[in-house]
């Protein structure tokens, strides 16, 4: 029997940037919307790519109120059929408006939760809601203003009602937000898949790219590292990559397998060090990071001891490059650690393919090549 097509959802960035855009329609120019278009973060002017297709998705709108300082819309999170802790919550934008200005502020209300940690996408101190997603709210904000030829300021206040409660089914605390949901999503929807149709994918592309002829696969953990790999490796076919995600031992025995001869396998520095602890599938609920072995790690490659401590107790692998930042062995770190990485991944391979590891840092540069 086939395999039942899963439905895609959309996450609680993009719930929150239609419910912004449906209030201020409401507020502005008397439109009660019940569903609104709105962009979707990676073909955001800020981010570049604007010319790939499926860059807007239609939100359905829960309800949109006035009332003594502005509106409110609200949108119900739909994780499709790969559903999480933030399902079904109502996502809530409270707009006003700023005549005397030209800034959009954005806030966080009840059941956001607040950064009290370093190492994440957000400063210590904000609300949580990561870069992507700002940029989407305050683009819906744009172009809802542009619609209704308002020129003045605004402000969005994202609130989550059953935030706090769900909150403690999540990794928040464990991270260091606390006191309700982040605000998330790098691609504005939920791509749903069963780890048996997510593999199926894998193996897919990966045939895909031999029939073009390809010898080498590249292989990346996301959206963002697979751009960030072609850009480094632009003699190579398109066909040639594949988003692996979390499945890293799969996928790098699949590639000995069909016989190809070499792969890149490209990360940030969380995933890098889980595979260099031999993690074979790295999502985060079942592949924590060992920062005591991280520690000893960057120990061997000649880290000040005296930042030790602050490794073993570090809250997130970006957090780990923060403290070892300013260190002269910081490259030579990473080197030995994205080594180790290699090595584990060239063990899945079985030594038929050789591998070659790239390691990005959050802001797109090329940390090493091993």
């Amino acid at each position: 029997m086939a395999e039942k097509r899963l439905r895609e959802g959309y996450t609680t960035g993009s719930s929150a940037s239609a419910a912004a855009g449906a209030a201020l329609r409401l507020l502005l120019m008397q439109q009660t919307v019940t569903s609104l278009e709105i962009a979707l973060p990676p073909f955001l002017p800020e981010n570049g790519a604007t010319d790939e297709p499926n860059n807007r998705k239609t939100i359905p709108v829960h309800s949109v109120v006035l009332t003594e300082y502005g509106a409110v819309g609200s949108v119900i999170k739909d994780g499709g059929d790969d559903p999480d802790a933030t399902h079904g919550l109502h996502i809530e934008a409270h707009v006003s408006l700023l005549p005397d200005s030209t800034e959009i502020i954005l806030e966080g209300g009840k059941g956001v939760g607040k950064v009290t940690l370093p190492g994440l996408p957000v400063p210590a101190g904000n609300p949580a809601i990561n870069p992507e997603p700002q940029e989407q709210i305050k683009t819906a904000v744009r172009e809802a203003c542009a619609t209704a030829g308002y020129t003045g300021g605004v402000k969005v206040r994202i609130v989550v009602p059953k935030g706090e409660e769900q909150a403690k089914h999540t990794m928040n605390s464990r991270l260091g937000i606390l006191g309700g949901i982040s605000i998330l999503g790098t691609r504005g929807t939920v791509k749903p898949y069963s780890h048996s149709s997510w593999k199926a994918t894998v193996l897919q592309g990966m045939d895909v790219a031999l029939a073009a002829g390809a010898e080498c696969i590249g292989f990346s953990t996301g959206r963002r590292s697979e751009r960030l790999l072609m850009e480094a490796l632009p003699d190579w076919k398109e066909l040639a990559f594949v988003q692996a995600a979390d499945f890293a031992q799969f996928s790098l025995e699949s590639a000995a397998e069909k016989g190809f001869k070499c792969a890149a396998w490209s990360c940030f520095f969380g995933k890098l060090v889980k595979l260099a602890q031999g993690h074979a599938y790295t999502h985060a609920k079942t592949a924590p990071i060992d920062f005591v072995t991280l520690a000893a790690w960057c120990q061997e490659a000649g880290i000040n001891k005296t930042l030790l401590p602050e490794i073993i107790n570090a809250n997130t692998a970006r957090q780990v490059l923060d403290i070892i930042s300013n260190d002269s062995k910081k490259d030579a770190a990473l080197h030995h650690v994205a080594t180790i990485a290699r090595d584990k991944a060239q063990h899945w391979a079985k030594n038929n393919v050789k591998i070659t590891v790239y390691l990005f840092d959050f802001d797109g540069s090329l940390l090493t090549i091993v």
